[in-house]
């Protein structure tokens, strides 16, 4: 190639992002785009504190000017909106683009189906779904709180639980902080006898009886099949609740559609070990938009879209030069899982999987990997 690399990566998470930084610290000369709606790292996993006041929508969203001219990367503020037989032209909103290799890092969108999902927060939409919770909370005097996640049918990976039992452990240590918890029941529900399994067995046992020592009633092996203004209703019965939160399973985007792309049965971008898209040179994908090889534990979240983000910039750069692609990410499994004033650090590879109890350290370790990380883009 006798020009530099004219590299487009679509999205601005954390696979994204990642992706970058890893392009140009191994390529120096290529003209990279970034095609988003906006030039603004939204850190997610710090909205598990907004309902507790531990932060704000100014402390979690990033303005990523100064990251981007620093990395000497051009923002095109706009949607991808599909490509046609070749990748090589992406359509946007804002125009069309041309490039030499494509690296798709949209994450994944929530799956709306079930009916009356309109009558529940679904909390990783985003900083505003943090925000009403931390209003709901305020405004109720007492009541039920259910709090549950699901699954994509087609695709059961396709998901993230996570973040649910921080809200259900932060909302119950917030309450007791505030000295009503009394006057609340908290009810979590997911339609598995183990949910959470793929954190590893242990840790689903800790989990529940980490339930059990708060006073938090359990429906497990119960289907949701609706939702109402003041109830959720499964498969087993209804529960009455003032406040729901729920975690669909999740897809791809919806611009997929207006693309040649192989889609898994979930929705999601079939991809490969090396990141690569099958049949389309020179177009990559990592994080939650792809669906890979790999154990059924492979969890969706900001670790792992870095780690496929560091193997997909490599092999791309690699396939643009001619040179053999060879790179393969591995599954990891890393995360805390936050209480307020305590954490549970899990980490899980295909030959390990280890489980520490709730420890207070583990609470601030997050807090300070937290602002290491964005220190990297403010």
């Amino acid at each position: 190639m006798n020009h530099p690399a004219r590299i487009t990566v679509v999205g601005a998470g954390f696979g994204a992002l990642a992706a970058v930084r890893e392009l140009r610290a191994r390529d120096a000369r290529a003209e990279i785009t970034l095609v988003a709606p906006r030039a603004e790292l939204h850190y997610l996993p710090g909205i598990i504190w907004i309902p507790a006041g531990l932060r704000s929508r100014e402390q979690l969203v990033v303005p990523l000017g100064n990251f981007l001219a620093r990395q000497r990367v051009r923002h095109m503020q706009a949607s991808a909106s599909g490509f046609g037989a070749s990748a090589r032209v992406l359509r946007t909103s804002a125009g069309e683009i041309t490039n030499d290799a494509l690296l798709i890092a949209t994450g994944g969108r929530f799956l709306r189906k079930l009916p009356g999902l309109e009558h529940a927060i679904v909390p990783c939409e985003g900083i505003a779904a943090a925000e009403a919770i931390r209003d709901r909370l305020r405004d109720l005097e007492g009541g039920t709180i259910a709090i549950g996640f699901g699954a994509n049918p087609a695709e059961p990976n396709a998901m993230r639980g996570g973040p649910m039992f921080e809200f259900l452990f932060g909302i119950d240590r917030q309450l007791r902080r505030e000295g009503r918890r009394e006057r609340f029941e908290l009810v979590f529900f997911n339609p598995s006898q183990e949910p959470g399994k793929r954190l590893g067995e242990k840790t689903v046992g800790q989990l529940l009886a980490g339930m059990r020592q708060r006073g938090i009633v359990t429906r497990l092996g119960e289907k949701p099949l609706r939702f109402e203004a003041d109830r959720v209703v499964t498969d087993a019965g209804e529960i009455p609740a003032q406040l729901i939160l729920f975690m669909p399973g999740m897809t791809g985007d919806a611009w997929f559609d207006d693309t040649p792309l192989p889609r898994s049965p979930g929705g999601l971008i079939t991809a490969d070990t090396q990141c690569r898209v099958p049949g389309h040179d020179h177009v990559y994908v990592c994080g939650d938009c792809g669906s890979y090889p790999g154990p059924d534990w492979m969890p969706k979240q900001a670790h792992m879209a870095e780690l496929q983000a560091r193997v997909a910039v490599r092999n791309l750069l690699d396939a643009l030069a001619g040179r053999p692609v060879q790179a393969a990410f591995r599954a990891e499994l890393m995360c805390i899982i936050d209480a307020l004033d305590s954490g549970t650090l899990v980490w899980r590879t295909e030959r390990r999987t280890v489980t520490l109890p709730p420890m207070r350290a583990m609470h601030w370790a997050k807090r300070f990997f937290e602002r290491v990380y964005l220190a990297k883009y403010r």
